[in-house]
């Protein structure tokens, strides 16, 4: 066991080991947990007495979960006088696998955001949110059933880099006078600077993995959502390294929305020629195709056309403020999303509006195995140890966290039961004062009923 300065793991656990490119759950894992500050205190008892009795109910009492509690936050300040610990970052990392409640980061203190800090001091690279639909919850559209998909947010760069200066500070006049003079800018003088940086490294391996959970989940497509048209040389960069990595490295199950276009013309009508295609193409409402697009399409005919194209995840790519709109009208035609930081902040909570909002949303922050499964909302204190709130979103990161640790059965038996007590209409406030005939129930009293469903 590894010596901690102020906390110590249970004896009756062991660490997640990672062995040949894949994690080794052993029966009774040690999952780190920080309970978080403001509610949840309230969320995360629920959420432990429905995550231990999903596990016992699904193996018999042959796996449990070893949970070793670790401070962040409020908490973390009375015994160690700071907001995030080395105690805490250490442990996350020996045991590869923790689960969090929301946190408040200190007024005055030095750190931005205590969950932008996890992501970047664990490098958990890509921000993953499930987004679907619970039979029962009240929503603001009228088929929310069509929204079924998972959000995957570069989680380390973008606007969210925190490289940024204050106006009127030396920094930020610095800055200002380099691109004012020496790049023939026009920035006003009285300008705060942000930078916004986007690399071919993060965003690779990011698409990387959103286009593995495709192929894993046998979903069809992956969509890269980014605002190129106006920042071409960063989220312009972004679509254009996913297609890369969806043309290279991923080549063999994965075809570009326009090649699946080729390919698709090319098996219902084969006799075209190439210039006959891309007329055919344009009346189809395509853009136009040059002949060597084409050319190159049909060189993939033998690996990716016929029989075959049917079997292939199809990337494509949408413009931010298009695909805004297009979860709105059109949700069915999209499983997997793979976005740049701030353009996946915006479109995750867009998202979860539409089933209910974020007391039903669950994420995770996913590096290359080590995995912070998170409680999406924030911290509303003035509702605070008053047993109130939803705890939907920690509770469905857990049913994540169960699925990373290969205990489906378990994750499972959550979901099942979540929609049983919805349907039964016994909720919490948010989603009783919506629904007709609902009996309200506490935070606790929705993790009991969610028990008796398993």
């Amino acid at each position: 066991m590894p010596a901690f300065e102020k906390i110590t793991p249970p004896s009756d656990g062991e660490p997640i080991a990672i062995e040949k490119g894949k994690l080794r759950v052993p029966n009774q894992p040690i999952i780190p947990r920080i309970i978080g500050d403001g509610i949840g205190r309230d969320i995360s008892k629920a959420a432990k007495m429905v995550f231990d009795a999903a596990v016992e109910k699904a193996y018999g009492g042959e796996r449990r979960i070893a949970w070793f509690d670790v401070h962040a936050g409020e908490a973390a300040m009375p015994v160690y006088g700071n907001a995030l610990p080395e105690d805490t970052v250490k442990a996350i990392r020996e045991y590869v696998v923790a689960i969090k409640g929301p946190l408040t980061t200190p007024i005055g203190g030095g750190i931005r955001s205590l969950n932008v800090a996890f992501r970047q001091i664990l490098d958990l690279y890509a921000c993953v949110r499930p987004v679907r639909y619970f039979e029962g919850v009240p929503s603001p559209v009228k088929r929310p059933e069509q929204m079924n998909v998972i959000i995957f947010r570069e989680n380390t760069e973008d606007v969210y880099a925190g490289i940024e200066y204050r106006q009127g500070t030396l920094e930020a006049k610095k800055v200002i006078d380099f691109l004012n003079i020496d790049m023939k800018a026009k920035i006003r003088e009285d300008s705060g600077v942000g930078i916004k940086p986007i690399s071919g490294f993060g965003t690779k391996r990011l698409v990387k993995k959103a286009i593995r959970h495709a192929i894993d989940h046998k979903l069809p497509s992956v969509t890269l959502v980014h605002k190129g048209n106006i920042m071409k040389f960063t989220e312009g960069a972004f679509r254009d390294w996913g297609y890369e990595v969806a043309r290279t490295d991923m080549r063999a199950p994965c075809v570009t929305e326009r090649e699946w276009g080729v390919l698709d013309l090319k098996s219902r009508k084969p006799k075209l020629s190439v210039e006959e295609m891309a007329k055919d193409l344009v009346e189809g409402g395509w853009e136009p195709y040059t002949k060597e697009e084409i050319e190159a399409a049909l060189g993939l005919e033998k690996t990716h056309g016929g029989a075959e194209l049917k079997g292939k995840i199809i990337v494509k790519d949408r413009i931010a403020d298009s695909m805004f709109q297009q979860i709105l009208l059109r949700p069915s035609e999209y499983a997997v999303f793979a976005t740049p930081n701030l353009n996946g902040d915006y479109l995750s909570d867009a998202c979860a509006a539409q089933v209910g909002g974020l007391g039903m949303a669950p994420g995770a922050n996913i590096g290359d195995f080590m995995a912070l499964f998170e409680a999406t909302h924030g911290t509303a204190p003035k509702y605070a140890d008053l047993d109130r709130v939803n705890p939907g979103s920690l509770i469905l990161s857990g049913v994540m966290m169960l699925e990373y640790l290969g205990w489906q059965e378990a994750a499972d038996r959550i979901v099942k039961a979540i929609e049983k007590t919805i349907q039964q209409k016994f909720v919490t406030y948010d989603l009783e004062r919506q629904m007709q005939g609902a009996t309200k129930v506490s935070c606790s009293g929705f993790g009991k009923k969610i028990v008796e469903n398993l």
